[in-house]
């Protein structure tokens, strides 16, 4: 198996790691409820796709403090 004759500086490794970039999500607003969504996905706060329901949504209640 190949070795390197010699180490890799900090500055080639760096030069090639220049297109590790995190890509900023896509979220469009859902026209029901105008929330902001992923796209071609249900709204997680409707539940509505392509203009009809196809999720029931659960309305979480607040906990009472005695």
């Amino acid at each position: 198996m190949a070795l390197p004759k010699r180490k890799h500086s900090s500055q080639r490794g760096g030069k090639r790691r220049t297109h590790w970039k995190i890509k900023k999500t896509n979220l469009i607003p859902c026209p029901q409820c105008k929330q902001l969504k992923l796209p071609h996905r249900a709204c997680l706060v409707c539940g509505y796709y392509d203009g009809r329901q196809v999720a029931e949504v659960k309305v979480k209640e607040k906990k009472k403090r005695k």
